[in-house]
């Protein structure tokens, strides 16, 4: 049974995951493009108790995302915006704020896929690692789909090793393209599946 979607990512495994920076995601945040947020203990805004998942402003938080990295990696925050809440409200006690350390803010794992597909990021995502890849997987597999459901299982698999050799040489961006090994590598289990081998 497949696991559930990740429920969060850190700042840290998204900008390895898309091949930016923090800096990057800040900035993006910043423009509405997606939230950033974290989990904290109860502090009181006013006379209201807040805590557990709150999404911060990443320009109140500046410091952590310089790109040079000579910033700090804890700050304090005295505004906040509770869940479920659409309105920021301003910590009060502790009187200099809630500490914030950036290996604990998090996207969403949806607002992480919306963005993904908003952006076409698929096709640049390798496996399970979250690396990226070179190379186009995600065009393979849909061109692989296509091929079956217009022509059929070839008789071999080295045939249809040739024909998906020969879709990454039309379709890179460059001339650079995976070895048979590897895409054999990638091919083996929908292969296995479609010839019913165990």
């Amino acid at each position: 049974m497949a696991l559930p979607q990740r429920a969060f990512f850190t700042l840290h495994e998204t900008a390895s995951r898309w091949g930016c920076t923090i800096a990057d995601i800040g900035g993006w945040a910043t423009q509405g493009k997606l939230d950033i947020v974290t989990g904290i203990p109860v502090v009181t805004c006013d006379a209201e108790k807040v805590s557990g998942k709150i999404t911060i402003s990443p320009m109140d938080m500046l410091p952590l995302f310089r790109r040079s990295g000579t910033g700090p990696t804890v700050i304090k925050l005295q505004r906040i915006k509770p869940e479920h809440s659409d309105d920021w409200c301003y910590v009060t006690e502790p009187a200099d704020g809630v500490e914030v350390s950036i290996a604990d803010l998090l996207i969403t794992g949806h607002d992480l896929q919306r963005f993904e597909d908003e952006y076409d990021l698929l096709r640049r995502i390798g496996g399970g690692t979250g690396a990226l890849s070179p190379y186009d997987w995600e065009g393979m597999y849909v061109a692989l789909l296509k091929h079956v459901h217009e022509h059929g299982i070839p008789a071999t698999q080295a045939e249809l090793i040739a024909i998906l050799q020969d879709w990454f040489a039309d379709t890179a961006d460059n001339a650079d393209m995976p070895d048979e090994s590897t895409i054999r590598r990638r091919l083996r289990p929908f292969w296995r599946a479609l010839r019913s081998e165990k």
